[in-house]
């Protein structure tokens, strides 16, 4: 496990612990909570967040806020893109019915169509 290291003397970025990192530093989540992107900036220092049972630490990296961008609008033609591949999860490939719930991945068909095949090969 890495070492809090806050001048990044030893890995060349900053290293913090888990709830100790400074003010004006953001991961990328709590700059989209704030309608922020990193907006092409490279990150500034890692946040390491210990596990039990020796398992390596969870790692975020972190931007600075000063220097984020505003998100991007939805533009209607981004909101068509995302319409059309809400409604494609919606359709069965295997027998082409539009279910009205997105399709299970796990699956790969829907509900009625996994039924029939467990049924039919069970027999």
């Amino acid at each position: 496990m890495r070492v809090c290291d806050p001048a990044g003397a030893r890995h060349g970025i900053p290293v913090y612990r888990w709830r100790l990192a400074p003010d004006g530093l953001a991961t990328r989540r709590q700059l989209r909570a704030a309608g922020l992107r990193p907006g092409g900036q490279d990150p500034v220092a890692v946040l390491e967040r210990p596990r039990r049972g020796g398992r390596p630490p969870l790692v975020a990296y972190l931007y600075r806020v000063d220097r984020a961008l505003p998100v991007r609008p939805m533009t209607p033609g981004r909101w068509r893109a995302v319409g059309a591949a809400v409604a494609a999860r919606r359709v069965c490939p295997e027998c082409g019915c539009d279910r009205g719930y997105c399709i299970p991945a796990s699956i790969g068909v829907c509900n009625e169509c996994d039924t029939a095949g467990r049924w039919s090969t069970a027999a």
